[in-house]
């Protein structure tokens, strides 16, 4: 099918079905650890001896081995991890979180706390978004990572921009168990046992990957045209991924020079290209990645500008994005654990 076609097809779609929903999993207990709101107060003592706490605090967040994965930050906690699909999710995060998973990441923290499935809708309102990270860090001590693909992408930088402040000072807290806003605007802060409010939270990692203007012209979303490329500093790390000739997202070759995600103030913002050939819909497939011995052994030593194996039977789709998100996702997977690990100890340095 050639890319109009293929654009065609997934518009009517959109039309045909409106907002659509992943294949229902097994629901999680509400009464389950993490439902009820904590009394306030320094996180319950993390679950680490002081041998594993000072391996964890001599990692390097840009060097980290697989055997550091495994033997080290496996032990530690892991911020979540919200996967946001696209508007007509043909493929959903799901296989993007699956890939994680191989990878090493804990998945628990990859899934919907409502549901149990590994993917999020993009057809939700940001500020009910914003006010979940709000509802997770209290209880979990990490405000957690979202990675968006096609409108999740969209998606992503509104509730970026609303934890900036752009739709007032004034968010719910939002229970995503019982999918329902609180009678409140703030949450305990974990570390200081203080109230803080929802907005100037700050996430510590956050992509889009093939999010573009021209569907957002197509679903009416016009407050998002001019401001789809703006990164406040409601986030530490943000990556976006464009695809040359991607006739969904509406980019071209040199999109990520002449309409890149530009950062508003200290934020840290990429803008990667991917190669021509890939695919928009299926930019999430990337399982298949961590189960070849070749590719796999090339994303855990992959860095930033590392160029990608050649070899001629080797199925190298979605290589790229896929290894340069693990990369940025065990790197402050290893910064929040570090983070929560030194506040501890100094709040036990205070104690005597």
């Amino acid at each position: 099918m050639s890319r109009v076609r293929q654009l065609c097809a997934i518009l009517a779609a959109v039309l045909a079905v409106g907002a659509p929903r992943a294949l229902a999993a097994d629901p999680v207990d509400p009464a389950a650890p993490g439902a009820a709101r904590p009394a306030g107060g320094m996180l319950a003592g993390l679950p680490l001896d002081p041998t594993t706490e000072d391996r964890l605090l001599a990692l390097d967040p840009e060097r980290i081995s697989p055997e550091e994965v495994r033997e080290v930050l496996a032990r530690a906690p892991a911020p979540r991890v919200i996967g946001l699909h696209g508007s007509v999710p043909i493929v959903t995060m799901a296989p993007f979180a699956e890939f994680l998973i191989a990878m090493g990441y804990p998945a628990e923290r990859l899934r919907n706390p409502r549901d149990g499935r590994y993917t999020y809708s993009s057809f939700t309102d940001s500020r009910e978004v914003a006010g979940a990270l709000a509802w997770h860090y209290e209880r979990e001590g990490s405000v957690p990572m979202l990675i968006g693909h096609s409108q999740g992408g969209m998606l992503t930088v509104k509730v970026l921009q609303d934890l900036a402040g752009a739709s007032g000072d004034r968010i719910n807290v939002w229970n995503p168990v019982s999918d329902a806003a609180e009678d409140r605007f703030t949450v305990v802060d974990p570390l200081t046992g203080s109230d803080r409010p929802v907005v100037g939270l700050r996430v510590p990692y956050a992509a889009a990957l093939a999010t573009g203007s021209l569907m957002r012209v197509l679903l009416g979303q016009w407050g998002m045209v001019s401001r789809l490329r703006t990164v406040p500093d409601s986030v530490a790390e943000f990556t976006g991924y464009f695809i040359e000739w991607d006739v969904i997202a509406g980019t071209s070759p040199g999109s990520a020079q002449d309409n890149p995600y530009r950062p508003t103030g200290t934020a840290q913002v990429r803008n990667v290209t991917l190669p021509a050939d890939y695919s928009h819909v299926s930019l999430p497939a990337a399982a298949h990645l961590a189960a070849n011995e070749v590719t796999r052994a090339w994303i855990e030593r992959y860095a930033p500008g590392e160029p990608p194996p050649v070899q001629a039977d080797l199925d190298t789709r979605n290589l790229l994005h896929a290894a340069d998100i693990w990369f940025s996702v065990k790197k402050h997977w290893c910064l929040e654990a570090q983070r929560l690990v030194r506040a501890q100890r100094a709040v036990v340095h205070a104690r005597h």
